[in-house]
Parts: C-alpha cells; structure tokens; sequence
C-alpha cells in the first residue's frame, strides 16, 4: 500500500487573477467578483451554458477545478473541498427574497445553492466524476483533514486522485487554493507543503 502521496498541479484564485502552480494565467482590471469571473471563464474558453445560472460560489470552485482538471484523463477523482463562509453568499440572496411580506417570492434559482456542496455537483457533472465528495465547513483552512482524507482515499484505492481545496466568497471577497493529489507529482502531499502552497498568494 502506498503510503506517499503528491501534489500534482494547483490552482489559486484571488484578487482578480488565477495562477496555476504559482504562475499567473489570467490576469483581469475587473475587480468585481461577478465580471472578474465573467472574465475568467470567457478567457479559459469554457463551453457550459450552465455556469451563468450558478452562484458565486459555484463559479469559483467551477473556474478553480475546470483550469486544473480540463485535460485529466483521469475520471476516479474524489472531491474534498472547504470554506469558512458556507453559502452565506448565496443564503443572503435567497433571504433578501422571502424578507418582504408584500413581495414574498422565494427564487427556486437561488434555492439550489444554498447549500455549499452544491458546488462539487457542478464540477462532477462537467468532468463527469462519479467518485466520493465531501465539502467541510472550517474556521480556517484545514490542511490536516485534507491530508488524512485524500490520503486514506488513495491508499484505500476508493480514488486514484483527489482535487482538495478550500473555495470561499463571502461579502465580495473571494479565494480559491484548489490541488490535485496523485500517486506521482512534484511536491510530497504533506502537512507542511500544503500550508506553504496555500500561502504563497495571501
């Protein structure tokens, strides 16, 4: 049983620019969230008509994995992702519609999402994964569950890769530090090389 894993390739997505394995491949003058994003997706050339329907959140996990998994052969990838914020980005939406007694109209639309793991929906179905997902809610980011989890995936052969991360957009703010997890790559998938990946762009 193998007992080491690595860091295959990784993503962040922050301050209206997205990097992959610490090298910026778009850079965007939009600072807002909604057009950054807009941006991003036209740029990468992406082709899901759905991704305009979907909630913040969604698309930043979407853009996130879609940069990181868009040539994976692989289809076996598990789906461990994190935030702190939940769906509150989306929640708020969805309350700000049903607060108005007199215009009491709850949209089915913003209804779907608000649930965070909504999002592992989204990339599963555009790169047609049918593996194990979980999405954990944290004060901070958890390297440690991320680790133990993805590891004992692979080991337990229930996955031959995991994309791992932590995808978060809360009152405008927004990052993203998604990776892939292999049995073979450049970085050792340690405590330690995950929290200095994921603080290399803070």
């Amino acid at each position: 049983m193998q007992k080491e894993f690595y860091i295959q390739s990784y993503c962040h997505i922050t301050r209206n620019e997205v990097l992959v394995n610490g090298k910026s491949v778009f850079k965007s003058d939009e600072i807002e969230f909604t057009s950054f994003i807009k941006a991003a997706y036209k740029n990468f050339d992406i082709d899901h008509s759905k991704f305009f329907k979907m909630d913040n959140l969604s698309k930043l996990a979407f853009i996130a994995s879609d940069v990181l998994l868009k040539n994976e052969p692989e289809k076996n990838i598990a789906l461990i992702l994190s935030n702190n914020a939940s769906s509150l980005d989306s929640d708020r939406k969805h309350q700000s519609s049903i607060a108005d007694p007199e215009n009491f109209y709850p949209s089915p639309a913003v209804f779907v999402y608000t649930l965070p793991n909504i999002c592992l929906g989204e990339i599963s179905i555009k790169h047609q994964l049918y593996s194990e997902n979980s999405f954990f809610v944290f004060e901070n980011f958890n390297a440690d569950v991320l680790s133990t989890y993805a590891n004992s995936l692979l080991a337990d052969d229930k996955a031959e890769k995991a994309l791992c991360g932590w995808v978060n957009i809360d009152e405008g703010k927004y990052d993203a530090f998604l990776y892939v997890v292999a049995k073979k790559g450049t970085f050792v998938h340690s405590i330690p090389e995950i929290n200095l990946l994921y603080k290399t762009n803070e």
